[in-house]
């Protein structure tokens, strides 16, 4: 996908994304701690059922599973020697998925280290992007973002190894500070400088919460805007499990309420699942 056929994508909008990987793949048994992706590709059915039940809801981009297969984070469990041969097999498990109905996005993120050389950055991701480039992704997703150092780097190292469009979407507090410090206002219009074909936020806290952010990133930017937050905020139950008490209906409530102040890219992060999905395209479609 060129960047002018990713923009042709809003002459409709809004655009619709899938909705929570991680936490329905704990759901479906995942335990916590252990290396999503390889866990992933020992039980491929799962997401393949889940990505499947995301398209047949009405997501046009799905976000392949390939998150953390970055060299740096995956040497925490000693596959920094995996990341070819994972971001191949992930890709090719949300295409099994998709069945050409959907579009495929490469999902990055950080690493989640603030001492982190930024040329070591760069080269992290410029492996996991050339190999999510060759294994045939649509575009590129930069997810779950906490400051903005990391994904400046992963904009330059999308921009030095393919022309995919990239999208850079940011976690911050609920004031729009970021966690690695600066906050998502001075940081937006930086990225769209940088060459972002979009920004904007996921994970977070719930749509109900964010209104004063996406009304002041669409103000401020001329790249679509993303939304894509919790199922509102959780609380932990006796077994330490994050419980999400947003329902479907609520939830794409208040994401129609973010379409109309500006969000163009809009789906679900911790907490959703393909009714989330399916109820925000009822809603925001209507």
């Amino acid at each position: 996908m060129t960047k002018q056929d990713f923009q042709k994508l809003f002459e409709h909008a809004p655009v619709i994304l899938d909705g929570a990987t991680g936490s329905n793949l704990m759901k479906a048994g995942m335990p916590k701690g252990v290396c999503t992706e390889k866990w992933v590709l020992e039980h491929p059915q799962i997401l393949i059922d889940l990505q499947k039940a995301y398209v047949a809801a009405g997501s046009q981009i799905i976000y392949a599973p390939t998150f953390a297969a970055n060299r740096i984070s995956l040497a925490g469990h000693g596959l920094a020697d995996q990341v070819d041969a994972y971001n191949h097999a992930l890709v090719a498990l949300s295409k099994e998925a998709s069945g050409g109905k959907a579009l495929i996005a490469g999902d990055i993120t950080t690493t989640g280290k603030m001492d982190v050389d930024y040329g070591d950055l760069l080269a992290a991701y410029e492996e996991q992007i050339t190999a999510l480039a060759d294994a045939g992704v649509d575009l590129l997703i930069a997810e779950t973002m906490i400051g903005a150092d990391e994904t400046m780097a992963a904009i330059d190292a999308a921009h030095s190894v393919c022309d995919l469009p990239i999208i850079c979407s940011l976690t911050m507090q609920a004031d729009g500070s970021l966690f690695f410090g600066g906050n998502i206002f001075e940081t937006a219009p930086m990225l769209e400088e940088m060459g972002a074909d979009a920004v904007g936020i996921n994970c977070s806290t719930g749509p109900d919460q964010l209104e004063n952010i996406i009304q002041n990133l669409k103000s401020s930017l001329f790249v679509p805007v993303l939304a894509k937050p919790n199922a509102g905020m959780p609380t932990i139950n006796d077994k330490g499990v994050a419980v999400y008490d947003m329902t479907p209906e609520y939830f794409a409530q208040y994401m129609k309420r973010l379409v109309d102040l500006g969000a163009s890219l809009v789906g679900g992060c911790c907490g959703t699942d393909p009714e989330f999905i399916k109820k925000l395209v009822e809603t925001v479609k209507a």
